[in-house]
């Protein structure tokens, strides 16, 4: 199975993307009323936090085993350690999400929430309401299509990319919130020169984030001085105390 730029996938990765395109779009248009996710960078960078999404990923198959705490007591204790958003995994056949834990956390938080799944078409937008939403560039034919779609919504998309045609792709789609994952989807490699490589032709108005690979202080300075806005970490932070985890990125 090819990507939406006619290159291979890692089998895990066609596998995930052969579900989300088999999977049931949403009966009615939904019409969110999102929260701000600048402001609350804002806020983070005002109160001395480093701006950090916090990721909820009971399982994905680059990881060993599967965390079943309570999303609520999850998102709480995150938001606890100063996350300024979180990410809240809706794909339920590989990294055992649910719709149902998005809903009851961005019923229990007052941060942003993004929806962290693998859409494809506009009906799949329609499935349930967030803050943020998840888009990437690799598995997306009309990208320009999908943002505007997403917008309409009233969600703030988050374009993914990993590579400089991806980029371009997104930045032609006029994404002002941009993500650069560091993990190749094609090998499932993980290499932090990917956002360095990339961020310095990113416009200066648009929000960038640093995705994957990002498990150590080290890390995260690392990150914030190649020009991340923000940082999504899910791994090191759901391994272990999740409070403690989140802190120790905030005030790096």
């Amino acid at each position: 199975m090819m990507d939406a730029n006619g290159e291979e996938l890692a089998p895990a990765v066609r596998s995930i993307l052969s579900a989300a395109r088999e999977r049931a779009g949403g009966d009615e248009r939904v019409s969110v009323d999102a929260r701000s996710f600048s402001a609350a960078l804002a806020d983070a960078e005002a109160d001395g936090r480093v701006p950090v999404i916090a990721e909820m990923k009971p399982t994905s198959p680059t990881t060993e085993g599967r965390r079943d705490d309570d999303p609520v007591e999850l998102a709480q204790a995150m938001v606890s350690g100063g996350a300024a958003a979180l990410s809240v995994l809706t794909e339920p056949e590989h990294f055992g999400g649910s719709m149902a834990a998005l809903e009851r956390v961005r019923d229990a938080v007052d941060v942003p929430v993004l929806r962290k799944d693998f859409i494809v078409e506009e009906a799949q937008l329609d499935l349930v309401e967030s803050d943020l939403v998840l888009l990437i560039a690799r598995f997306v034919d009309d990208l320009p299509g999908l943002v505007t779609a997403a917008e309409d919504r009233g969600f703030q998309p988050l374009v993914e990319v990993h590579t400089r045609a991806e980029l371009d792709r997104a930045l032609a789609a006029d994404a002002d919130l941009i993500g650069v994952n560091n993990r190749d989807l094609g090998q499932l490699e993980v290499d932090l020169d990917t956002f360095e490589s990339i961020a310095p032709h990113v416009p200066e108005d648009v929000t960038l984030i640093a995705e994957s690979g990002i498990g150590s202080v080290a890390d995260v300075r690392r990150m914030r001085e190649a020009g991340a806005d923000a940082l999504l970490i899910g791994s090191a932070i759901m391994d272990g105390d999740v409070t403690d985890n989140v802190r120790q990125f905030t005030t790096a």
